[in-house]
């Protein structure tokens, strides 16, 4: 219509200040244009379900109110596509039908509105289920314009700067203009609460109890991460925001709560951000008493698999290029193991760090700024290793030096009884058969305060009310951290974290 052809030709600007005169020309009707309530009675997507088999040509008596955003206009309002949360539902208006105040209005509607309207059911004859409009209210005028066409992911590089999203940085600034033109970013959101929603049934079901943590922590731990400070004025003390709620979870564990606990918890690193990580972030946490971490394996792969047959309705999943099998069981591998598959070196035979390093040199890796040889085998395994991993695995027995808060491996005491799950070359999943002896936890505990004074921003402090607390006894537990954002990226075929975060962390924009 006029109105869509002149919006084209005009900048935004432009285009907000003729809005703001259609506020002046409402007002001069005696129109609010943003009023308190609507009686809206049904949605789109029960109208196209309801009257499905409506045959084309057929009208009805039955009156609906509905409610939602405008998202197309044509012969000069007569045709309006209105879009509420469910879906489409099209609007009929026509003189006929609707009083003379409320074609003055319906002049003033443009894309982005918000508006009820009252009407009954017709499917015209070209088959489109219709509400024949017999009176109208706007609910919320929209000063600025939408994107004038849906962006794919597969489009989002191409954006020029044009009615609303300029480019994909755009995109995750303005979430709420992604959200009214992308079907498929509202899709990937909601399938997210039903992920969310879908791990907390299954465990619940598993009894295990859902309890709550602090996110303000008086130091940082749970972790190796660099913390993010924060300054408590009426305390006068320097907190720290949660990096992951493992020691709080484990205090309630020595108290005996229950012996099967979790967290659905967001967490915060001050770290870089790439298509896999963002600084704040939502990870669920567990633990689960008289249990190791082959327990943990196996409640991995029911909890991962059961969550993608529940929401996708299938454990096959498509990833990029990949087509992904999430049936249990996932295969195991140790970590020293997948590492001399890939380079041939076998580091059960390597003891010193500087071995390790000339090893690591060898196969073209750069290990000079590893402290010792945990960090050495870690920085192969990144490199060599995790790219490759495509099919769900469970990379076991990782080095001590790295695991300070997992029990050591019963059969070498170099390891640990540690996993980490990997998918896509990800890891979706960390667990430990947990450390529960406090002799020990101090001696891990020092020797990372040791790394910390010597430079390691991502060391951890030693924690003495947590130690105290295993001195009162914590019976043996498995504990497991799964990364929710890499969940939902996995499970809506999401290239970046950006798209499954709805606010994501940015760069202050002049």
């Amino acid at each position: 219509m006029a109105q869509q052809t002149h919006e084209a030709s005009s900048t935004k600007e432009q285009i907000r200040q003729t809005r703001i005169q259609k506020l002046t020309d409402l007002a001069d009707k005696g129109v609010n244009p943003y009023p308190y309530s609507f009686d809206k009675d049904i949605d789109a997507a029960t109208l196209q379900e309801k009257y499905a088999n409506l045959e084309a040509g057929v009208e009805t008596e039955d009156m609906y109110a509905v409610a939602g955003r405008v998202m197309a206009i044509r012969n000069t309002g007569m045709f309006i596509d209105l879009m509420d949360a469910s879906g489409k539902i099209q609007i009929f208006s026509h003189k006929e039908n609707l009083s003379e105040d409320d074609m003055k209005i319906l002049k003033l509607i443009d894309i982005g509105d918000i508006v009820g309207f009252k009407g009954t059911i017709r499917r015209t004859p070209r088959g489109e289920l219709s509400i024949k409009s017999t009176s109208l209210k706007l609910l919320s005028k929209a000063l600025l314009p939408l994107p004038n066409k849906q962006i794919s992911k597969e489009k989002m590089e191409e954006l020029s700067n044009f009615h609303g999203l300029t480019d994909v940085e755009t995109k995750y600034r303005q979430r709420y203009v992604d959200l009214i033109v992308n079907e498929d970013v509202r899709d990937t959101f909601r399938k997210r609460s039903k992920i969310i929603q879908k791990i907390r049934e299954y465990l619940t079901a598993q009894d295990f109890l859902e309890v709550e943590t602090p996110m303000l922590h008086p130091q940082a731990g749970g972790a190796n991460a660099k913390p993010f400070i924060t300054h408590h004025n009426a305390l006068d003390m320097d907190m720290f925001l949660r990096i992951a709620p493992e020691l709080y979870l484990k205090r309630l564990m020595v108290g005996g709560l229950s012996e099967k606990i979790f967290e659905i918890n967001r967490s915060f690193r001050n770290e870089g951000i790439d298509t896999r990580h963002n600084p704040e972030f939502t990870m669920m946490e567990l633990y689960q008493a008289y249990v190791d971490y082959n327990d943990m394996m196996v409640l991995t792969e029911n909890l991962v698999s059961s969550v993608a047959q529940e929401v996708l309705g299938t454990m096959k999943i498509q990833y990029g290029e990949n087509e992904i099998d999430l049936t249990p069981p996932w295969d195991r591998k140790t970590m020293l193991g997948a590492v001399r598959e890939a380079t041939g070196i076998d580091f059960n035979t390597v003891f010193t760090v500087e071995d390790a390093k000339e090893k690591a040199k060898s196969v073209g890796v750069n290990a000079e700024d590893c402290d010792n040889w945990g960090q050495v085998i870690d920085l192969i395994f990144e490199e060599k290793v995790e790219p490759s991993l495509i099919q769900p695995v469970h990379i076991i027995d990782y080095p001590r030096d790295i695991s300070p808060l997992a029990k050591v491996h019963r059969d070498n005491d170099r390891l640990t009884e540690r996993f980490e799950t990997r998918v896509n070359g990800w890891e979706i999943a960390n667990a430990f058969s947990e450390l529960t002896d406090p002799i020990d936890q101090r001696m891990r505990f020092e020797a990372q305060a040791l790394a910390k004074v010597n430079g390691d921003e991502e060391a951890m402090s030693i924690d003495e009310d947590f130690i105290c607390a295993l001195e009162h006894g914590m019976p043996p537990a498995g504990g497991l951290g799964i990364g929710i954002d890499r969940i939902v990226m996995l499970l809506t075929n999401s290239p970046s974290i950006r798209d499954v975060i709805a606010f994501p962390t940015m760069r202050h924009r002049d």
